[in-house]
Protein backbone atom coordinates (compact mmCIF):
# COMPACT_ATOMS: atom_id res chain seq x y z
CA UNK A 1 0.00 0.00 0.00
CA UNK A 2 1.52 3.24 -0.86
CA UNK A 3 2.17 5.25 2.18
CA UNK A 4 -0.71 7.78 3.67
CA UNK A 5 -1.34 11.09 2.42
CA UNK A 6 -2.05 13.93 4.47
CA UNK A 7 -5.46 15.86 3.84
CA UNK A 8 -5.25 20.10 3.20
CA UNK A 9 -7.38 21.23 5.53
CA UNK A 10 -7.98 24.81 6.40
CA UNK A 11 -8.38 25.63 11.00
CA UNK A 12 -10.09 27.92 12.08
CA UNK A 13 -10.44 28.79 15.75
CA UNK A 14 -10.26 27.55 19.13
CA UNK A 15 -11.94 24.75 21.16
CA UNK A 16 -13.69 21.79 20.80
CA UNK A 17 -12.62 20.39 17.36
CA UNK A 18 -15.68 20.71 14.87
CA UNK A 19 -14.69 18.63 11.58
CA UNK A 20 -16.32 19.71 7.85
CA UNK A 21 -17.06 17.40 5.21
CA UNK A 22 -17.80 18.88 1.86
CA UNK A 23 -19.87 17.34 -1.19
CA UNK A 24 -18.95 15.74 -4.26
CA UNK A 25 -16.72 18.21 -6.51
CA UNK A 26 -16.90 20.79 -3.44
CA UNK A 27 -13.73 21.67 -0.78
CA UNK A 28 -13.11 22.90 2.39
CA UNK A 29 -13.21 26.33 1.39
CA UNK A 30 -17.07 26.22 0.68
CA UNK A 31 -17.68 25.97 4.11
CA UNK A 32 -15.72 29.42 5.36
CA UNK A 33 -18.19 31.56 5.90
CA UNK A 34 -20.19 29.39 8.37
CA UNK A 35 -17.21 27.55 9.76
CA UNK A 36 -15.99 30.96 10.52
CA UNK A 37 -19.42 31.79 12.37
CA UNK A 38 -19.33 28.45 14.56
CA UNK A 39 -15.48 29.41 15.61
CA UNK A 40 -16.69 31.57 17.45
CA UNK A 41 -18.98 29.61 19.79
CA UNK A 42 -15.70 27.80 21.38
CA UNK A 43 -14.94 25.51 18.24
CA UNK A 44 -11.75 24.74 16.69
CA UNK A 45 -12.95 24.31 12.70
CA UNK A 46 -11.50 21.91 10.42
CA UNK A 47 -12.66 22.61 7.03
CA UNK A 48 -11.20 19.47 5.47
CA UNK A 49 -10.44 18.76 1.37
CA UNK A 50 -11.13 15.34 0.92
CA UNK A 51 -8.69 13.05 -1.59
CA UNK A 52 -9.52 14.38 -5.23
CA UNK A 53 -10.85 17.34 -4.27
CA UNK A 54 -9.72 20.77 -3.35
CA UNK A 55 -5.79 21.10 -2.35
CA UNK A 56 -5.13 17.23 -0.87
CA UNK A 57 -3.72 14.60 -2.98
CA UNK A 58 -4.37 12.76 -6.28
CA UNK A 59 -5.32 9.26 -5.98
CA UNK A 60 -6.55 6.93 -8.77
CA UNK A 61 -8.43 5.14 -5.72
CA UNK A 62 -11.28 6.37 -5.05
CA UNK A 63 -14.79 4.80 -1.95
CA UNK A 64 -16.35 5.43 1.40
CA UNK A 65 -13.37 3.18 3.36
CA UNK A 66 -10.81 4.75 1.60
CA UNK A 67 -12.39 8.53 2.69
CA UNK A 68 -13.22 6.63 5.86
CA UNK A 69 -9.28 5.76 7.00
CA UNK A 70 -8.30 9.08 5.59
CA UNK A 71 -10.49 10.90 7.70
CA UNK A 72 -8.82 8.75 10.98
CA UNK A 73 -5.34 9.49 9.90
CA UNK A 74 -6.36 13.31 10.07
CA UNK A 75 -7.70 13.02 13.65
CA UNK A 76 -4.65 11.15 14.62
CA UNK A 77 -2.27 13.46 12.83
CA UNK A 78 -3.92 16.59 14.45
CA UNK A 79 -4.84 14.27 18.03
CA UNK A 80 -8.72 15.06 17.94
CA UNK A 81 -10.90 13.49 20.13
CA UNK A 82 -14.95 13.54 20.60
CA UNK A 83 -15.18 15.86 17.40
CA UNK A 84 -18.37 17.05 16.55
CA UNK A 85 -18.50 15.94 12.61
CA UNK A 86 -20.76 17.33 9.98
CA UNK A 87 -20.94 16.36 6.73
CA UNK A 88 -23.16 17.41 3.50
CA UNK A 89 -23.75 14.97 0.40
CA UNK A 90 -21.00 12.82 -0.26
CA UNK A 91 -19.24 14.28 2.80
CA UNK A 92 -22.55 12.87 5.11
CA UNK A 93 -22.06 9.51 3.76
CA UNK A 94 -18.63 9.45 4.88
CA UNK A 95 -19.50 10.76 8.02
CA UNK A 96 -22.22 8.43 8.55
CA UNK A 97 -19.25 5.41 7.50
CA UNK A 98 -16.79 7.18 10.20
CA UNK A 99 -19.22 7.74 12.81
CA UNK A 100 -20.16 3.90 12.86
CA UNK A 101 -16.45 2.87 12.10
CA UNK A 102 -14.77 4.64 15.05
CA UNK A 103 -17.92 5.86 17.12
CA UNK A 104 -15.55 6.90 20.20
CA UNK A 105 -13.95 9.41 18.28
CA UNK A 106 -17.69 11.18 17.42
CA UNK A 107 -18.97 13.06 20.11
CA UNK A 108 -22.00 14.51 18.19
CA UNK A 109 -23.07 13.45 14.35
CA UNK A 110 -24.77 15.85 11.92
CA UNK A 111 -25.76 14.57 7.97
CA UNK A 112 -26.68 17.56 5.62
CA UNK A 113 -29.37 16.06 2.99
CA UNK A 114 -28.02 12.87 2.26
CA UNK A 115 -29.65 9.44 3.29
CA UNK A 116 -27.79 6.57 3.77
CA UNK A 117 -29.71 4.68 1.19
CA UNK A 118 -28.27 4.03 -2.23
CA UNK A 119 -28.52 6.61 -4.94
CA UNK A 120 -28.34 6.39 -8.92
CA UNK A 121 -25.49 7.99 -10.52
CA UNK A 122 -26.97 11.04 -11.60
CA UNK A 123 -23.43 13.99 -12.08
CA UNK A 124 -23.18 12.43 -15.82
CA UNK A 125 -23.94 16.21 -17.29
CA UNK A 126 -21.96 17.81 -14.84
CA UNK A 127 -18.80 15.54 -15.39
CA UNK A 128 -19.63 16.02 -19.33
CA UNK A 129 -19.23 19.59 -18.63
CA UNK A 130 -16.28 19.93 -16.90
CA UNK A 131 -14.58 17.41 -19.54
CA UNK A 132 -15.03 19.74 -21.93
CA UNK A 133 -13.24 22.24 -20.59
CA UNK A 134 -10.03 22.80 -23.03
CA UNK A 135 -7.64 25.39 -20.92
CA UNK A 136 -5.40 25.25 -23.84
CA UNK A 137 -8.65 27.43 -25.57
CA UNK A 138 -9.54 28.66 -22.49
CA UNK A 139 -8.75 31.89 -20.84
CA UNK A 140 -10.29 33.47 -18.27
CA UNK A 141 -13.31 32.30 -15.81
CA UNK A 142 -15.99 34.31 -18.12
CA UNK A 143 -15.06 32.11 -20.87
CA UNK A 144 -15.29 28.54 -18.58
CA UNK A 145 -18.46 29.34 -17.76
CA UNK A 146 -19.91 29.89 -21.25
CA UNK A 147 -18.77 26.55 -21.50
CA UNK A 148 -20.36 25.06 -18.90
CA UNK A 149 -23.31 26.73 -19.59
CA UNK A 150 -23.52 24.62 -22.46
CA UNK A 151 -24.20 21.50 -20.50
CA UNK A 152 -25.72 23.26 -16.94
CA UNK A 153 -27.91 26.03 -17.16
CA UNK A 154 -28.08 26.46 -13.28
CA UNK A 155 -26.07 29.90 -12.71
CA UNK A 156 -25.50 28.70 -8.77
CA UNK A 157 -24.85 25.11 -9.65
CA UNK A 158 -21.81 26.45 -11.84
CA UNK A 159 -20.32 28.83 -10.02
CA UNK A 160 -19.71 26.02 -7.44
CA UNK A 161 -18.10 24.23 -10.39
CA UNK A 162 -16.09 26.98 -10.87
CA UNK A 163 -14.70 27.16 -7.36
CA UNK A 164 -12.57 24.61 -8.67
CA UNK A 165 -10.46 26.38 -10.81
CA UNK A 166 -6.69 27.77 -10.05
CA UNK A 167 -4.53 29.53 -12.22
CA UNK A 168 -1.28 27.69 -12.54
CA UNK A 169 2.20 29.16 -12.29
CA UNK A 170 2.20 29.14 -15.81
CA UNK A 171 -0.76 30.74 -15.92
CA UNK A 172 -2.64 28.71 -17.21
CA UNK A 173 -6.64 27.63 -15.76
CA UNK A 174 -6.69 24.61 -14.04
CA UNK A 175 -8.80 22.26 -12.23
CA UNK A 176 -8.33 21.05 -8.19
CA UNK A 177 -10.38 18.20 -8.56
CA UNK A 178 -9.10 15.12 -10.05
CA UNK A 179 -11.50 14.92 -12.53
CA UNK A 180 -10.41 11.31 -14.00
CA UNK A 181 -10.33 9.45 -10.86
CA UNK A 182 -13.82 10.69 -9.95
CA UNK A 183 -15.48 9.84 -12.91
CA UNK A 184 -13.68 6.20 -13.15
CA UNK A 185 -15.08 5.74 -9.87
CA UNK A 186 -18.61 7.62 -10.31
CA UNK A 187 -20.29 4.84 -9.04
CA UNK A 188 -18.94 4.81 -5.34
CA UNK A 189 -20.75 8.58 -5.03
CA UNK A 190 -24.43 6.89 -4.75
CA UNK A 191 -23.44 3.86 -2.36
CA UNK A 192 -25.22 3.03 0.51
CA UNK A 193 -24.17 2.85 4.20
CA UNK A 194 -23.90 -0.97 4.56
CA UNK A 195 -26.58 -2.44 6.09
CA UNK A 196 -25.18 -3.61 9.42
CA UNK A 197 -23.71 -0.17 10.15
CA UNK A 198 -25.01 1.39 13.43
CA UNK A 199 -23.80 4.44 15.32
CA UNK A 200 -26.00 5.21 19.18
CA UNK A 201 -24.64 8.86 19.22
CA UNK A 202 -26.90 11.79 19.00
CA UNK A 203 -27.03 12.67 15.10
CA UNK A 204 -29.04 15.71 13.32
CA UNK A 205 -29.86 14.72 10.02
CA UNK A 206 -30.92 18.21 8.04
CA UNK A 207 -32.95 18.29 4.93
CA UNK A 208 -33.95 21.24 2.76
CA UNK A 209 -37.37 21.76 2.08
CA UNK A 210 -36.88 21.58 -1.80
CA UNK A 211 -34.77 18.99 -2.04
CA UNK A 212 -35.24 15.54 -3.10
CA UNK A 213 -32.44 13.78 -1.04
CA UNK A 214 -34.59 12.76 1.83
CA UNK A 215 -37.77 11.93 1.87
CA UNK A 216 -40.39 10.22 3.69
CA UNK A 217 -39.06 6.96 2.41
CA UNK A 218 -36.06 7.69 4.00
CA UNK A 219 -37.11 8.19 8.07
CA UNK A 220 -37.67 4.54 8.97
CA UNK A 221 -33.89 3.71 7.30
CA UNK A 222 -32.57 6.49 8.70
CA UNK A 223 -34.06 5.58 12.17
CA UNK A 224 -32.69 1.84 12.07
CA UNK A 225 -28.92 3.14 11.66
CA UNK A 226 -29.04 6.20 13.79
CA UNK A 227 -31.56 5.18 16.29
CA UNK A 228 -31.00 8.40 18.15
CA UNK A 229 -31.52 10.41 15.34
CA UNK A 230 -33.47 13.34 15.19
CA UNK A 231 -34.28 15.01 11.18
CA UNK A 232 -34.75 18.71 10.80
CA UNK A 233 -36.25 20.55 7.89
CA UNK A 234 -34.21 24.01 6.55
CA UNK A 235 -37.22 26.09 5.00
CA UNK A 236 -36.82 27.93 1.63
CA UNK A 237 -33.60 25.86 0.74
CA UNK A 238 -32.67 22.88 -1.73
CA UNK A 239 -29.75 20.41 -1.35
CA UNK A 240 -27.42 23.58 -0.81
CA UNK A 241 -29.26 24.57 2.27
CA UNK A 242 -25.81 26.52 4.18
CA UNK A 243 -25.35 28.14 1.20
CA UNK A 244 -29.07 29.00 0.55
CA UNK A 245 -30.69 29.44 3.73
CA UNK A 246 -27.49 29.55 5.85
CA UNK A 247 -29.13 31.72 8.85
CA UNK A 248 -31.68 28.80 9.33
CA UNK A 249 -28.93 26.10 9.11
CA UNK A 250 -26.63 27.99 11.50
CA UNK A 251 -29.11 27.93 13.95
CA UNK A 252 -30.45 24.22 13.46
CA UNK A 253 -26.56 23.28 14.06
CA UNK A 254 -26.70 25.83 17.07
CA UNK A 255 -29.95 24.28 18.83
CA UNK A 256 -28.38 20.63 18.36
CA UNK A 257 -25.18 21.15 19.80
CA UNK A 258 -26.88 23.07 22.87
Amino acid sequence: MAKTEKLHSNIIGEGHPFVILHGFLGMGDNWKTLGTKFSKKNYEMHLLDQRNHGRSFHSDDFNYELLVEDLKTYCQTHNLKNIVLLGHSMGGKVAMLFAATYPELVSKLMVADISPRYYPVHHELILNGLSSLDFDVLKSRGEADDQLAKYISNLGIRQFLLKNLYWTKSKNLALRINLESLKNNIEEIGEALPMHEQYQGETLFLRGDRSEYIGAQDEALIKNHFPNSTIVTIPKSGHWMHAENPKAFYNEVMKFLG
